[in-house]
């Protein structure tokens, strides 16, 4: 809603004196553009035809000897007579000028006039003071505003989140379980001698459903929540975050119990001194203050800090240490019983088809967050309703999965029918390597169809979901990765750009497995990379390598001595599978996607 303005009287005053000034000057200057010119009343003077005239000021107005009545604007009574080279008294002398008078009338408009813009001026200059003073006032206001901490507080009855709201992360929930009973019933541990975490760090990707869960914990303990971004802090003024780090954990206490949630922490919490040459910014200010504060709680006050991040590995160290946040809680990707649960939540107010298996859809889903998962259930929703469907069936979902993953599909493009040939052989040839390396992810789809960058796309999903990977897996999976090149050169006698994003992949896979895995059987079980990239420039300036000139050229032996073995073995299966290559290849020609119900059935032919 607009804020309404207060008119201040003076303002009124000094426009009315304006229009008064402006409508009397603008009167006075009408008033002298009408009669006769000058020169035409002193005409009619030499000519001996006026009977009287009447000098008002700089204004004449004389009696012709017909009776008419004639004006004209003089500059001074001596300016008339002096042009007029005492014509006029001549002709008052002989009687011809009959009768003459003088009105000694002053313009008050144009002596009072001075005075009058003199008073507006005085009056505007008070108006002005008087702003500033109280602009002043605001500025300061404004202020005294300026170092309070943005806090949203969402009241505790309406849309409150609890437990239930949040599947798939059960073991997460038990273990903030005991910061909501602490809440509801501190004396039960106090009288123990025990102390509730004063703090809770929420580790995981993005998309987990950290902030969920922090809003969850506040919900089933019923108190206060106040979340602020850790970005909030920052200011380009120093001295500002810092004072809304201590803002924020007043009103924390003013409304014990309370849980204060940080999210994205890192943007506020990351190593001091990791910048290059060091220094102590704003940043640095705002994290000792808010060490400070959670050095400060107590138990009996009631309150705990959760925090939010995905990037722990560039947090303070001292924001890490017991006592500032206790307990690292990770929340990571969500299993296959996980997902269903997430699915229900998410199509609770969504009116499902009978043929809809949720728990199919999430064996096929593998890999996805719980914000991917809801992402999902709307595309489907979005692509139901632009169908004119009532209800969501089990196929749109389906098609949802790969438009999530690959984007949506680019029909209008049009496609030289060489690159359609080559596009097929492509895809044909990462389908058949992965149906033939046992282990490998089973294919769902393939299509020539564009979708975002890429020309053409295999898709595969996992039936199970993996926490571990065998160096066998990682090889075949380099193979399929291959798989396309392979084949263009096998049927085509050529190779082409398309494979580009190919060998990255698999020269990224055969990196990890020399340098970080120790899967190398040259240079043995040595992790030469520990696993982690520097994300500090100032830091990694200052860094070597922690291995010598020579392992390094034999980790790029063996990196590429990997890659040329799963390039011969996916070239042996090709031409092995060489009249299926050529059968998946010309459907897709013709019909331009392939499901895997269509891609089994080639291998089920003694002729594809």
């Amino acid at each position: 809603m607009t804020e309404r303005r207060r008119v201040r009287p003076g303002s009124i005053l000094f426009l009315l004196l304006l229009v008064l000034c402006v409508f009397t000057l603008a009167r006075n200057i009408g008033a002298g553009d009408s009669g006769i010119a000058y020169s035409q009343m002193c005409q009619y003077f030499r000519e001996e035809k006026v009977q009287s005239f009447t000098i008002t000021g700089d204004s004449l107005q004389a009696k012709l000897q017909d009776g008419t009545v004639v004006v004209c604007t003089i500059g001074s009574v001596e300016t008339f007579y002096s042009d007029l080279d005492g014509l006029v008294q001549q002709q008052v002398e002989s009687g011809i000028v009959k009768e003459q008078s003088f009105i000694h009338a002053t313009n008050w408009v144009s002596a009072l006039l001075p005075y009058v813009m003199g008073f507006i001026a005085l009056l505007l200059i008070i108006n002005l003071m008087g702003r500033m003073a109280g602009g002043n006032a605001a500025a300061q206001d404004k202020m005294a505003k300026f170092g309070q901490a943005r806090v949203q507080m969402p009241g505790r009855g309406e849309n409150r989140v609890t437990f239930d709201d949040v599947a798939g992360a059960d073991e997460e929930k038990e273990e903030l379980q005991e910061i909501v009973e602490f809440l509801r019933e501190p004396d039960k541990y106090l009288q123990l001698g025990a102390h509730i975490p004063k703090g809770v760090l929420l580790v995981g990707p993005p998309g987990t459903g950290k902030t969920l869960l922090a809003k969850s914990v506040a919900g089933e303990a019923d108190v206060a929540f106040l979340s602020i971004s850790g970005s909030d802090f920052v200011e380009m003024y120093v001295g500002v975050g810092a004072s809304r780090v201590r803002d924020l954990f007043e009103q924390a206490k003013k409304q014990s119990p309370a849980i204060v949630f940080i999210d994205e922490i890192d943007a506020v919490g990351r190593q001091r001194g990791s910048g290059l040459g060091g220094g102590h910014d704003e940043r640095e200010q705002t994290l000792n203050q808010l060490l400070v504060e959670m050095d400060g709680f107590t138990a009996s006050q009631g309150v705990v800090v959760l925090a939010a991040t995905n990037r722990v590995d560039i947090l303070d160290p001292a924001l890490l240490r017991p006592g500032r946040f206790d307990r690292q809680v990770y929340v990571g990707l969500p299993d296959i019983k996980g997902r269903e649960e997430i699915l229900k939540i998410h199509a609770r107010n969504k009116p499902l088809a009978e043929d809809v298996n949720l728990g199919e859809i999430a064996r096929g889903t593998a890999g996805f967050t719980g914000a991917d998962l809801e992402n999902l259930l709307n595309e489907a929703a979005l692509l139901s309703g632009r169908r004119g469907e009532p209800v969501i069936r089990q196929k749109t979902i389906q098609e949802s999965i790969i438009k999530v993953i690959a984007g949506p599909e680019k029909h209008s493009r049009v496609i030289p029918q060489a690159e359609r040939r080559l596009t097929a052989f492509h895809e044909a040839g990462h389908a058949i390597a992965a149906h033939e390396l046992p282990g490998q992810d089973p294919v769902h789809q393939i299509t020539i169809v564009p979708r975002g960058q890429a020309g053409g796309m295999t898709i595969s999903l996992p039936e199970e979901d993996r926490s571990y990977l065998s160096k066998r897996y990682m090889e075949d999976e380099i193979v399929v990765l291959l798989g396309g090149r392979a084949a263009e050169e096998l049927m085509l006698g050529d190779i082409s750009t398309g494979a580009s994003n190919d060998l990255q992949r698999a020269t990224t896979i055969a990196r990890k497995m020399v340098g970080t895995y120790g899967m190398s059987g040259r240079l043995g079980h040595v992790a030469f990379d520990a696993g982690s990239d520097e994300v500090f420039i100032g830091k990694s300036m200052g860094h070597t390598r922690p291995y010598s000139e020579k392992i390094a050229a034999e980790m790029d032996d063996e990196i590429q001595q990997i890659l040329s073995d799963a390039y011969d073995r996916c070239t042996e299966i090709l031409k092995r599978q060489r009249m299926e290559l050529q059968a998946v290849a010309d459907f897709l020609l013709e019909h331009e996607t392939m499901t895997a119900e269509e891609f089994a059935s080639v291998f089920k032919t003694e002729n594809p």
